[in-house]
């Protein structure tokens, strides 16, 4: 378990921050998504591409983990950040084939969001339930891997 933990931690570079971060983005039907709306739920912050092949692949492990959630109560969210310029119809139509669940937000490619940069995609940013960012993976994720890293964390918490 340790050694779990230990590959875990170099796995997601920790992005630790004293304060909780909140910022906005439009979903593919215009309603804004706020971090502040998800306070008290584990969110995973996955800013991604259509032409990133690695985004592609973890897709479906980011829908599966979502969807386990959901049915689990929804203590854990995906937000899914679409991050180039790409028209609205063509990501819709994109999600649609892609059959992604979770909400897909939009933004145009920045070098640092508010939740820090974006050195490549797929980047990944757990945020934990009171707001603050506490890790950040550049290159794929999996569900377990979150799983693993979410569950690690809520047992550091429940043993203090």
């Amino acid at each position: 378990m340790r050694a779990l933990t230990l590959t875990l931690f170099l796995l997601f570079s920790s992005t630790l921050f004293a304060e909780p971060v909140d910022y906005s983005l439009p979903d593919l039907d215009g309603k804004t998504h706020s971090l502040t709306d998800y306070k008290g739920k584990w969110v995973i912050v996955n800013y991604w591409a259509t032409w990133c092949p690695p985004c592609l692949e973890e897709i479906p492990d980011l829908v599966s983990f979502y969807e386990k959630h959901r049915e689990q109560g929804g203590d854990v969210v995906v937000l899914g950040v679409n991050f180039e310029d790409i028209s609205q119809e063509q990501l819709a139509d994109f999600v649609e084939g892609q059959m992604i669940t979770y909400p897909v937000l939009r933004s145009e490619p920045l070098a640092s969001t508010p939740l820090g940069s974006v050195p490549g995609l797929p980047t990944t940013y757990i945020i934990a339930p009171d707001g603050s960012p506490v890790a950040r993976q550049v290159g794929p994720v999996t569900g377990k891997q979150l799983d693993d890293y979410i569950n690690s964390k809520k047992a550091k918490a429940t043993a203090k």
